[in-house]
């Protein structure tokens, strides 16, 4: 997975987007006991404040009712850096959000088929292309049938490809965005660490104004930029990210807002990065409507489900059990 392997419940919209959110999380947690490789440990996060302006708002979301159903408070500049001691550049505070986890995006699936193999009752068989639907079926690129009493379609940003698909498509779009992986950091980031940009982007944070956070520069801007950081078990920082909406989408990698990336978080941590290792993008699928994804029944006993945009980590395991429900299976 090319994510930063956050499960993210302080950004969730409340409603359904959050429901599902903190369910996730109870479950990933859950999972953890069994397959200890997926790597989660509930971190929670630090959204920092580097201006008095952006303390101010933050001050205000975390007076707001919304804060507290996702268990995020207010901190002066020392208990935060008491809690996360790698934060030693000049901040104002920060949101806590004790709520948040971590897992590890390169680990988690290849642990969950490790695990579900050792049980013997699931088979893999990776390097097949669906092609088309049936009652109750897929057929393969090479022609091979697919028959099962339910059948899920996790068609991720190839939405429209697949025949019987149009009436998901209609409600989604592509993003693409930009990541990168450090060499190991000498230091220990505790919590996963965010900007404050992401108030812009998550839509928890729209009850209170954010108008005073005044316009972002021109390079942020252009490419719908946030601060998020985690530190790997490796030691390695995964640090993101853009947001491209417009397709087509150019194929080349654009290092100024990775510049501009790096800035910043050197600039929370008052540290000098390692050496950047791994630079990559990746293409999602989003609903337009704001809906934490799309789910169809295209044909008897086969549902498609996509459209999760960048909660996919975060709120899979509630995805997962919905669709379920929603087929009548559980």
């Amino acid at each position: 997975m090319r994510n930063f392997g956050l499960v993210w419940v302080s950004g969730r919209r409340s409603g359904a987007e959050l429901d599902a959110a903190l369910r996730s999380r109870q479950r990933w947690q859950e999972i953890a006991e069994d397959v200890p490789g997926i790597g989660f440990r509930p971190a929670g996060s630090l959204t920092v404040a580097r201006t008095s302006t952006e303390r101010k708002v933050m001050e205000q979301f975390a007076n707001h009712p919304d804060a507290e159903e996702r268990a995020i408070t207010f901190l002066e500049p020392g208990p935060l850096r008491a809690l996360n001691p790698a934060v030693r550049g000049e901040i104002e505070g920060g949101l806590h959000c004790e709520a948040d986890g971590i897992v590890e995006p390169r680990q988690v699936l290849g642990a969950l088929r490790n695990h579900l193999l050792a049980r013997g009752t699931y088979a893999f068989h990776p390097g097949r292309r669906v092609v088309a639907v049936d009652d109750h079926a897929l057929v393969d690129v090479t022609g091979t049938r697919w028959e099962a009493d339910l059948v899920v379609v996790a068609t991720g940003a190839s939405f429209d490809q697949l025949p019987g698909t149009e009436g998901v498509s209609a409600g989604l779009r592509r993003v693409r965005l930009q990541m990168m992986e450090t060499a190991p950091f000498d230091g220990v980031l505790t919590t996963a660490l965010a900007d404050a940009d992401t108030l812009r982007y998550y839509p928890a944070y729209g009850v209170v104004p954010l108008d005073p956070l005044g316009a972002q520069n021109a390079v942020s801007a252009e490419h719908h930029l946030q601060l998020l950081m985690v530190q790997r078990l490796g030691g390695g920082l995964t640090i993101g990210d853009t947001h491209a909406y417009e397709e087509p989408f150019d194929f080349a990698l654009t290092e100024v807002p990775s510049i501009e990336l790096l800035r910043r978080a050197e600039s929370i941590l008052g540290a000098a990065l390692p050496p950047v290792v791994r630079r990559w993008d990746g293409v999602y699928a989003q609903c337009t409507d704001g809906g934490v994804c799309a789910r169809m029944e295209i044909s008897p006993g086969v549902w498609v489900v996509t459209g999760p945009g960048g909660r996919g980590m975060t709120c899979s395991p509630a995805i997962a059990a919905d669709t379920l429900h929603a087929a009548g299976v559980a």
